[in-house]
């Protein structure tokens, strides 16, 4: 049920577009924007061109917003998670920290379908070094996964540490905790850097875990 009020909450944000141009997608904007396609065909056997376009560092107002468009002409916008109701169902939007970690059609009868990523993208660079190179594709991958994970149980253990510092506190019932693994600031700072670059990986492959990136973020 939450879901479901979730879901009608995003599409009462949708507002409708104001009809400008889709701009091209240029070299310089592979870290700031993102941009997805997607092809339908209307009842009429019409080819519909849908386009998602998000402008990462575009939040004055406090929130990453999304901007659908139709036929190479703005059609709707909404704060992301949005919602569009599109030929046959929607296009669902959400965001992390590190860029998009969803942007799906769903049809009307719940079948789900990646949009296709604009190939001057940072996120269409990626797939199409997934289809020329599975093979480093997948240890590319996996080490981002090694990375998060690694960044991971470092928090972990630097967090039981601070909490049971403290001897009135918590270490009065589990004892005090002192952390195998002492890094000094910079080695912090690099793990952080690392962390954050694995987690950005991720998202350009729409991938996100709310433990491991949201760790990260």
């Amino acid at each position: 049920m939450f879901k479901e009020w979730r879901h009608r909450r995003a599409v009462q944000r949708v507002k409708p577009g104001d009809g400008r141009p889709l701009k091209r997608f240029r070299w310089w904007q592979m870290l700031t924007r993102a941009l997805f396609h997607l092809r339908l065909l209307s009842d009429e056997g019409r080819q519909l061109d849908y386009a998602v376009d998000v402008r990462h560092q575009n939040q004055k107002d406090g929130y990453v917003k999304a901007h659908l468009y139709l036929d190479g002409r703005h059609h709707a916008e909404s704060r992301v998670p949005a919602v569009f109701p599109v030929h046959g169902g929607t296009v669902e939007v959400r965001a992390s920290n590190f860029g998009l970690k969803r942007c799906h059609y769903v049809t009307a009868e719940g079948a789900e379908f990646r949009l296709v990523p604009d190939p001057a993208s940072a996120e269409g660079r990626r797939a199409r070094l997934d289809r020329s190179h599975p093979a480093v594709s997948r240890c590319i991958g996996f080490l981002s996964l090694i990375v998060l994970l690694i960044g991971l149980s470092l928090l972990i253990l630097q967090l039981a540490e601070q909490l049971t510092r403290d001897p009135q506190g918590l270490a009065r019932y589990v004892g005090t905790f002192i952390s195998p693994i002492d890094l000094p600031a910079g080695a912090n700072a690099v793990v952080g850097l690392v962390t954050v670059a694995a987690s950005t990986e991720r998202a350009l492959r729409l991938r996100y875990n709310w433990l491991l990136d949201g760790g990260a973020g």
